[in-house]
């Protein structure tokens, strides 16, 4: 085991019900969206002996990668991720369960539609525990309510289009459940309560929230109502806090970048306040390269990697704050925030340089954990501290 850590010892479609019920029957309408799935310690059975389900306490301060769920499928690739972690500064990973796709990573039979299908890790509840071997913190990433599979299934659930009242798409050609369809709420719990039950630490909930790429005057949010966006998120928020807390699974929120400085749900319904409540961590996504031209000046915020992690970061931790103050709210963390930095090129090229600078500029703004998000799952070794070098100056 990792001795020297700075800081930190370290497919199917689900069986719909044909029975004979009408199908106006509020009963049959909830019940078609569940899924039958197997207890989650014989999900890796096929692959030998499965080991025994455990769960490490999250260190701090956090230092974590992302792994996709093709690369947590090939052993060569996710083992020299795991070494990765094994011989640098980082103690976490965030491996996904359910991507933006709506494919679930372990073998299951949640409901899944024909397209969009992607990759099975067979024997996840063992590599989760080689990790936890290792002294590795283990988060699952869900992504939420983008889900082309899922409402290629039920399509009642989806955004529609008001022109042609059919499932409104984005401009990749990717659609959204309406955030208000309660029925997918559980469907979502159901992934959650499977993946803590496989070893998974913690669970992260990403894409919490309402489309924002494509002809937004054609959408017709039909089971959000005449409820804000972002009452009915911050709803959601509630049900899974109440709903998966009781268990002790650790949950975190992935959040646009600029919700740390700007007060309104640019049409999302994300906003900071609303969020905090209801998680042990937000993760605030403050990519440089995804801050518009002229923010704070910049003319390009990609080049200045440290400034805009720094004052996002910053603005965001004095607003939490402020509602810790004001709401009374007492935590065992000095902050719930827990940025995504950017390791990949994006308006700019990402060398040592512009991530070593965002870790900084997160230390710089009273921070202590980070992330570091590449979809390629390449990272760039050489802006990581080994377990022998000199600290980084931290706050």
């Amino acid at each position: 085991m990792k001795q020297s850590k700075r800081s930190f010892v370290v497919g199917g479609l689900a069986l719909f019900a044909l029975f004979s019920v009408a199908i106006s029957s509020p009963y049959f309408f909830e019940s078609r969206y569940q899924a039958q799935f197997p207890d989650s310690l014989n999900m890796a059975a096929a692959t030998g002996e499965v080991k025994a389900v455990t769960h490490l306490p999250t260190p701090t301060p956090l230092r974590a990668l992302y792994m996709t769920a093709c690369v947590a499928g090939t052993p060569s690739w996710r083992a020299d991720l795991k070494h990765l972690i094994e011989i640098t500064e980082l103690n976490a990973i965030v491996i996904d369960i359910k991507d933006y796709s709506g494919n679930v990573s372990f073998p299951n039979s949640f409901p899944q539609g024909t397209t969009h299908r992607g990759c099975t890790v067979s024997d996840l509840t063992n590599f989760i525990a080689s990790l936890h071997e290792s002294s590795i913190y283990v988060i699952g990433r869900i992504s939420v309510f983008q889900d082309p599979s899922y409402t290629s299934l039920f399509p009642e659930l989806a955004v529609k289009s008001k022109a042609t009242g059919s499932v409104w798409k984005d401009r990749k050609g990717l659609s959204f459940v309406d955030v208000g369809a309660k029925p997918y709420w559980d469907y979502i719990l159901q992934i959650s309560r499977a993946s803590y039950e496989m070893g998974f630490d913690e669970l992260n909930f990403d894409y919490i929230r309402y489309p924002s790429d494509g002809d937004m005057s054609d959408t017709d949010f039909t089971w959000t109502g005449t409820s804000t966006r972002a009452a009915m998120l911050e709803s959601f928020f509630s049900y899974l806090h109440d709903n998966l807390k009781p268990s002790g699974v650790m949950i975190s929120a992935d959040l646009f970048g600029m919700t740390t400085t700007v007060t309104n749900d640019m049409g999302i319904g994300q906003v900071l306040e609303k969020t905090l409540p209801y998680f042990d961590y937000v993760a605030p996504m403050v990519y440089p390269s995804h801050y518009p031209a002229t923010w704070h000046g910049f003319a390009n915020p990609a080049e200045h990697p440290y400034e805009v992690v720094n004052i996002a970061l910053t603005e965001g931790k004095r607003r939490e704050e402020v509602q810790r103050i004001t709401m009374g709210i007492a935590t065992s963390t000095p902050s719930k925030l827990r940025p995504w930095l950017q390791d990949f090129n994006l308006g700019a090229t990402y060398g040592p340089d512009k991530v070593q600078a965002q870790i900084q500029a997160t230390y710089d703004s009273g921070l202590s954990s980070w992330m570091i998000w590449s979809a390629a799952n390449k990272y760039t070794v050489t802006a990581l501290l080994s377990d022998t070098s000199t600290l980084r100056a931290e706050h």
